[in-house]
């Protein structure tokens, strides 16, 4: 196994599908590394995958769900083990459910793996990141946030009504992105830099899978969306171009753009700090 030529290396999450597997695929062709954690495999019939799994380039990491705690303390557990630095860690694995579901926690699924779990992942990788060269957290949010109205730690645990993409989704990323910013200052501190990305509309439809978009979107996705590849720009772009040096920005369209519910980002991230340590540390 020749790694020696590849200086970098990504942790990518949700790495084997949609954006994740297109920047898993621009970051090997850029001559990165790459920790994939995924929960089902890569395309069986994808020459360059084949490659970079067979020269060590590509490093596979499998869980079964990234919001049950107990996947999630597995792979976390073989990742420390295994990947000493991490030069920037992408925080991608995501999805949008098509009807109001829980985690093994008993919270909101979108919230619980889009949220929460991008926050232990980050704190559990910590010296990792500090080992790392260019020591960046890129956590991919979404422009769909726009359309929340309300935010509150109720709604994101335990919300009362369910809307497909508009509802938990966008919250859930909301509330990823006011996280980001509110701990960025203390991770800087550590040399962390971390902002939160939204990789654009993109035409992420999968055959044989349940999407959880409405309708109308799924039409207007198949006909006018981009593919995968631009979403995978845009966070490649978040992580080492023009703002690089920045930390706890939100950019969209690669632009530093503000958040709404600013008024509750620290209790968002409280919360994190809360399930971290109470739930995911303690019961380990």
């Amino acid at each position: 196994m020749n790694t020696n030529e590849r200086e970098n290396i990504a942790l990518v999450t949700g790495a084997n599908a949609g954006i994740g597997l297109a920047l898993t695929k621009k970051l090997l062709a850029e001559r990165w590394q790459v920790a994939a954690v995924i929960r089902s495999g890569f395309p069986a019939d994808d020459p360059d995958i084949r490659e970079a799994v067979r020269h060590g380039w590509l490093r596979i990491y499998q869980t079964a769900d990234l919001a049950d705690f107990a996947g999630l303390r597995q792979v976390l557990e073989e990742i420390k083990a295994k990947e000493r630095r991490i030069d920037i860690l992408f925080n991608n694995a995501g999805g949008s459910f098509p009807e109001l579901s829980y985690s093994a926690q008993g919270r909101e699924k979108h919230y619980e793996l889009m949220t929460v779990a991008p926050y232990i992942i980050l704190m559990e990788l910590m010296e990792s990141l500090k080992n790392g060269r260019l020591k960046t957290v890129i956590n991919t949010s979404s422009a769909a946030f726009k359309y929340t109205k309300t935010l509150s730690i109720d709604i994101l645990e335990r919300p009362k009504t369910f809307r497909k993409l508009l509802g938990p989704y966008a919250a859930s990323k909301l509330a990823l992105s006011l996280w980001t910013q509110t701990a960025a200052p203390q991770l800087l501190k550590e040399g962390i830099r971390i902002r939160s990305v939204d990789p654009g509309g993109n035409n992420t439809l999968r055959k044989g899978k349940e999407s959880g978009l409405p309708i109308v979107v799924k039409a207007l996705m198949k006909l006018f969306f981009s593919p995968p590849s631009q979403g995978a720009e845009r966070l490649y772009e978040g992580a080492l171009g023009e703002h690089r040096m920045g930390t706890g920005v939100y950019l969209e369209k690669g632009r530093i753009t503000e958040l709404k519910h600013q008024d509750q980002a620290e209790s968002v991230l409280e919360r994190m700090r809360s399930i971290y340590e109470r739930e995911f540390l303690a019961r380990g």
